[in-house]
């Protein structure tokens, strides 16, 4: 992206560097042609430029894009956590249970069974926050991927210009 506005400058630059230079010179009529490639290069450098905010535009978008869909993969990933809590929390307190009747003498077949399905839900909540875990990293991945793979083409095209 900072290439992107380092070579807007550097056209924006050369723009004005063109305009001063037929300010500053005397128009005769062995000059007209020379202006008229002036204009033409002025007119293939504005046409550049608007290319590239085009691509800024571009860019941008796909920013935004990438930013919600990793805003969506978080919340995801916060409410597989807050599922985890509160099957934890129902672990704890039904294995508490357990110990107090334990403690009493008493067995109570249905605490051992309540047990055994908070633990049930506690391992699918811990699996499906892992999944959400692995999801955001994955997405994370792919987008700095995506990035350098086009900084790569970006490059690429730089070098095989400049030959």
């Amino acid at each position: 992206m900072s290439q992107i506005d380092e070579l807007q400058a550097r056209i924006t630059a050369a723009l004005d560097r063109i305009a001063q230079g037929l300010e500053d010179r005397p128009t005769a009529a062995g000059d007209l042609e020379y202006l008229g490639k002036l204009h033409e290069q002025i007119e293939d450098e504005r046409l550049a430029n608007a290319q590239l905010q085009e691509r800024i535009k571009a860019l941008h978008s796909k920013l935004d894009a990438a930013e919600g869909a990793q805003a969506e993969s978080l919340r995801k990933l916060d409410a597989d956590l807050q599922s985890l809590r509160k099957a934890n929390q129902q672990l704890r307190d039904n294995n508490q249970a357990l110990r107090d009747a334990n403690a009493a003498g008493v067995a109570e077949p249905h605490l051992i069974n309540k047990s055994m399905m908070a633990e049930l839900e506690g391992l699918r909540a811990a699996r499906t926050a892992d999944r959400g875990e692995v999801e955001a990293v994955l997405g994370a991945l792919g987008q700095v991927i995506a990035e350098a793979d086009a900084e790569t083409d970006q490059n690429d095209k730089t070098e095989t210009s400049d030959a």
